[in-house]
This record gives structure tokens, sequence and C-alpha cells, in this order.
């Protein structure tokens, strides 16, 4: 048997779907089909693939017109800005905004890496590997797919925008007008902004099989880390000081809790109103999203399909329940935004949501159609949940959004009649699994996120099994 119809063969077997049933359910789906990505590319062909071990073999492999298509990442990448070699602090990277409280990235420094006019690519790591300190900003780009990788350590205390973190801008992903981007069994860590966001009429993306997390508050955790040293010098950091204060009486331990989930999720469309916010599309599916308070997604015009996802937020629930009312005055009263929001999915300014299969753990507004003024319906979207399960505080319910008296009813304004904006149905087949699968399915050890799959690095390189 000749070595291409061997491998194509192994390729495809079972045993290599590193799950139970069939490899099929990780085809690619969703807005993103038909996406290509770098294509199935033989690792000897150097001129094509690119093997990268060093932040100096990325930033060959992603500079504009290097012609890669498929990218491989070999092991942990550290991508801070001061530890970089001076022949990768060159474009595509640039220094990313400071660090002003964590140790660590006082340390690292911040990187923002550009993928900037790539028609054809595929990044994966066979291994799962990790990325940290540094942002990726996908502009002008199509056929983009991103597998199997991990995010991290890229969160600090926001003192100086008291705590309304508007200041370092740092996101995982951002996508700025692009088409066709698939990323699939990642996993992105607690961040200061957002996690993956859509943008400028970004259109055909899919995100699947991907675990968003906060962080867990454990001795040592990357949050933990933080609030020991603004302990430890609490006078340099008044926010941290006054919640620490006889006037808010949080303890360090309420401190860790209330910070360790995760603030955003997704935007999708960055500007109210914006021209390209009509193109935007996005699917989310068979994603696990532990303890991330809002944006899941927030999509300003244009389309989001999300099914089959897990939000557990019981955690960060429990967590907002240590803020008392009195403590919430008191920190307002200072200007301090501290505490844990509770969004699920939201739609605003015309655009659709579907939510559908999915199941939500302890959210408090599951769905939300206005975000700026329930009066003005121009800033009101179209939003509705199909075949969900939801609890909050142990009480269980499962059904339709529409249903009477159903607490997954869009609020706060008047609910619009859903329909898909600009499109009379979604232009592509998928088959959703039952929501009460999708707490052990996802949480398994071969559930949603990076490392999970053992499979031949070929598999990555492939959107249908």
């Amino acid at each position: 048997m000749g070595l291409s119809i061997l491998l194509a063969f192994m390729l495809v077997l079972p045993g290599n779907a590193g799950a139970a049933g069939s490899s099929e359910v990780y085809n690619l789906s969703g807005f993103s089909a038909g996406n290509t990505g770098g294509g199935i590319i033989e690792e000897s062909n150097t001129a094509l693939y690119k093997k990268v071990y060093t932040a100096a073999d990325l930033a060959v492999a992603l500079k504009k017109n290097s012609g890669y298509k498929v990218i491989e990442i070999m092991n942990d990448l550290d991508l801070g800005w001061n530890e970089l070699p001076a022949a990768a602090q060159t474009s595509p990277f640039a220094k990313n905004n400071s660090p002003l409280t964590h140790p660590v990235l006082l340390q690292t420094g911040v990187s923002k890496i550009n993928i900037d006019g790539f028609d054809g690519l595929t990044i994966f790591s066979a291994n799962g590997a990790t990325l940290r300190h540094a942002g990726f900003t996908i502009k002008r780009s199509s056929n983009v797919i991103i597998r199997n990788l991990e995010f991290d350590e890229l969160w600090e205390w926001d003192e100086a925008s008291k705590g309304d973190y508007d200041k370092n801008d740092w996101d995982y992903v951002t996508l700025e007008q692009d088409a066709n981007v698939w990323i699939d069994h990642c996993t992105f860590n607690k961040a200061y902004d957002g996690l993956v966001d859509s943008k400028k009429g970004t259109s055909g993306v899919t995100i699947s099989w991907s675990a968003f997390k906060g962080d867990d508050g454990s001795p040592g955790s990357w949050v933990t880390q933080q609030i020991n040293a603004l302990e430890a010098n609490k006078s340099a950091y008044p926010m941290y000081a006054y919640l620490r204060s006889s006037a808010v009486g949080l303890s360090k331990d309420d401190i860790i809790a209330v910070a360790a989930s995760q603030k955003k999720g997704h935007l999708v469309g960055s500007n109210a109103f914006d021209s390209s916010n009509a193109k935007l599309s996005i699917t989310l599916h068979h994603n696990y999203y532990l303890d991330i308070q809002d944006r899941l997604p927030r999509l300003r015009g244009g389309n989001a399909h999300v099914y089959n996802i897990l939000v557990d937020n019981s955690a960060s629930w429990a967590a907002k329940k240590r803020l008392t009312s009195a403590m919430e005055t008191a920190i307002a009263s200072k200007g301090y935004h501290f505490g844990v929001t509770s969004n699920g999915a939201i739609a605003t300014e015309g655009g659709a949501v579907m939510l559908e299969n999915s199941h939500l753990i302890d959210v408090f507004y599951p769905l939300r159609n206005n975000q700026t003024d329930p009066s003005d319906g121009s800033y009101t979207g179209k939003i509705k949940a199909v075949d969900t399960m939801y609890s909050l505080d142990g009480t269980a319910f499962r059904g339709n959004s529409e249903s009477s008296g159903s607490p997954l009813a869009p609020v706060p304004a008047a609910i619009l009649p859903f329909s898909w904006t600009g499109i009379s149905s979604l232009p592509y087949s998928y088959t959703p699994d039952d929501p009460s699968t999708l707490l052990t399915r996802l949480t398994a050890a071969e559930g949603a996120g990076a490392g999970k799959l053992s499979w031949a690095k070929e598999n990555w390189l492939r959107t249908t099994y």
C-alpha cells in the first residue's frame, strides 16, 4: 500500500477520533463551512509548511507575504515583548500596552502579533501548546484556521480605569475585516479584555469545541499571584486598598473569588451602528464556558448562531453573593467597578442570535436584547432560545424562550419576532446534540479545549472526517 493511501486510511480510523463515536462530530460546520485553511501540506514541503520552536520562528512564519500555508507550533511559547529576541521585535510583532500591576507581566511585557493579508493559513499544535503574554489580531485575511492551542497569562488588576478594564485593550484574538475563520479545540484563559472578538464586518466565523475559563483562584494561580502582590503593597493601589478597608470590608479571599471569573467573552461588532455590522456572522458550538460573566456573545447587527454550548457560572455566581448591597454602594460611591456581571447571549441593534440545545447554569440574565436604552428600539436585537436547559440557584427549566413564563425570555426591551438578518435561513446544515449530554461530554477528558484529542497531526489539517 502506498504511503499516501495508507496515511489517508489512518486519518479516518475511528480510533483516531479521540472521542467516543464517529469523528464526524469534529467536521467544520457553521458560518465558516467551506473554509479551506492552508490545506493538507506535507511536512517536507518547507516552502509552505513551517515548524515553529521559538518566537523568532513565529515572526518569520507570520510575516506578511511569508508564503506559508501551515504553521505548526511545536512547544509552548512565551511571547511577551521583553521575552522576545531582538530578531523577533519587528513586524508582525509589536509592543502592546505596557503592564501596570501584574508581577509577572511587569517582567515579561506584552506583545501584539498581527496576522495580515493571509489567504489560506492553518496554525495548529499537535500537542496543545500554550502561547503566553500576547494578543493576536487577524486582519484582512481569509480561510484561516486555528486549532489545538491554549492562550494564557494576559490579565492584570486594573487600577488605571478603576476596574472598568478600559486601559490595556488586551484580547487573545481579534478578528478584523476577515472572511472565513475557524477556531477549534482551543483553550482561552482569563484575559484583561475579551477572549475572541470579531469586528469590522468579519464574516464566516466558527468557534467550536473550545474552552473559555476564568481563573480557579487556587494558591499560585494567575489571579492569586496578582492579589498577593497588591496585598503586599496596598498603599500603591488605592482601589485595592479601599476594597480591603473597613469602609467595604472585603477579605483577600473575597477579592480573589470575585476577581477570578472572566469579565468578557465575545464582542461581535465593536462600534454601535457601524455600517459593516450587517455583515457579521458567527457560529459558536460545542464550547465550554466556565465562569465567563458576559458576552456569549454580545452581537451588534448581523447573525450569531449558538448551539450546544455549556455555560457554568456557578463559582462566579457564588462569588457575587459575597458582595452585600452596602458594599456595592460603597464601591460605586468612589467610582470603582468591582463585581460580577451575569449575562449570557445578547443581541442588539437589529442583530439576530439563536441559542439552541444548550445548557446554562447560574446566569442571572440568560438572554438580553438591549444594552443601551430599552425604550429605543434601534438598540434592540432579535434573540430566542430553543430547547435549552437553564438553572439558577438549583431551580431548573428546559424549554424555549417563547414559552409562557419562561426564565429564558429576553430582557429588558420589548421582544422582537425572531428572523435572521439579511438571510432567510442558515446557509449550512447541522445536527445539534441533546443538551442533557453537554455537561458530561464537554467537561470530559476528551471534551472541549486544547490538548484533548490524541490525533495524528495530519488530522488537524483536515476539515472533514
